[in-house]
């Protein structure tokens, strides 16, 4: 049976490693988008202002390694960087459909962001998509100006971390996770172990301390009093004309009209986009294997385990 099966998954692996070698095949023929580094997916004008998608998880690696699209923290920290330098560049659009991420990555891009404004003092403008909530929006503080698409769900003000216990589940399977360490609390959050209340109030001043910076900075960018945004920061979620009433968005309009306004403050018609990838087309084809090949319950268990957003502080919308 156990053979049976083996060979039923190695079959179904190899029929999708010939598929995925003919669909790149085929489009080798007619010119891949992706090489290895930056992609400039049109023309440079010589002034111009910058479109920076933020899209997916804000976290320090890819979710994706052959998705252009994909956030990526280190190239974006770069990307504002040379902008900073770059005296053709004229401002910063940002096109967000993100539900959020981590605090600490979400907080640098907002402090590289506003650095780009101190140095350069040009400006910088948030559209979102159908999604910009949590530390999408953190990051969109740095905006002077946030416009949203009329679907768009915004908000999500607040902090989460969470960790998954699997205690027992090991003990349904009869493994057990033998942890040495220092002090009582070292190993708090581990995969097989209780939180105590006094573990639980560590990890409560934690998200209570990053509450209060994401409060704090919503206020400034909005030009509101603390207490109104501690209101309207319980962590739910806002349409985008519910957001405009609460003066978190500034108007619900369209991708063309924001991209209108965009010209008009800077003065400049043309717009790059800057689309980075490192993959090769032999890292795709690795990858897409990967996803499709079944996983063995262990491999899953490894997986959820060792997710780089387990027991992090999170400024992220709960899906």
């Amino acid at each position: 049976m156990e053979k049976t099966k083996n060979t039923k998954r190695n079959g179904l692996v190899a029929l999708a490693v010939l598929s995925l070698v003919f669909v790149f095949m085929m489009a080798g023929c007619v010119g891949s988008v992706i090489s290895g580094g930056t992609v400039q997916m049109e023309e440079s004008p010589d002034e111009s202002f910058a479109i920076i998608t933020i899209s997916g998880t804000i976290q320090a690696a890819p979710a994706s390694p052959v998705d252009s699209y994909s956030y990526n923290h280190s190239n974006l920290m770069n990307y504002v960087d040379s902008l900073i330098e770059d005296e053709t560049n004229h401002g910063i659009l940002l096109k967000v459909n993100s539900g959020g991420g981590t605090v600490y990555h979400s907080d640098e891009f907002y402090l590289k962001l506003m650095e780009y404004k101190e140095k350069t003092g040009r400006p910088i403008h948030a559209y979102f998509e159908q999604t910009a909530a949590s530390g999408a929006y953190y990051i969109s503080c740095a905006a002077d100006y946030i416009s949203a698409n009329r679907n768009c769900r915004t908000g999500s003000i607040g902090v989460i971390i969470s960790y998954v216990n699997m205690k027992g589940l090991y003990e349904k399977l009869g493994l057990e996770e033998i942890i040495i360490a220092t002090g009582e609390n070292k190993a708090m959050g581990s995969s097989a172990g209780t939180l105590t209340d006094d573990q639980r109030a560590i990890y409560q001043s934690m998200v209570d301390e990053s509450y209060g910076i994401f409060t704090d900075i919503v206020a400034k960018s909005r030009n509101m009093d603390i207490e109104t945004v501690k209101v309207l920061a319980d962590g739910r979620v806002y349409t985008a004309t519910q957001a405009v009433e609460n003066g978190l968005v500034d108007k619900v309009e369209g991708w063309e009209e924001a991209l209108a306004l965009m010209e008009e403050k800077t003065g400049v018609e043309g717009y790059k986009k800057q689309f980075a990838s490192s993959a090769t087309l032999l890292d795709q084809l690795l990858y897409g294997v990967g996803q499709i090949m079944p996983q063995s319950d262990m491999e899953i268990m490894e997986e959820i385990t060792s997710s780089q957003l387990s027991g992090v502080p999170l400024y992220m919308m709960a899906d």
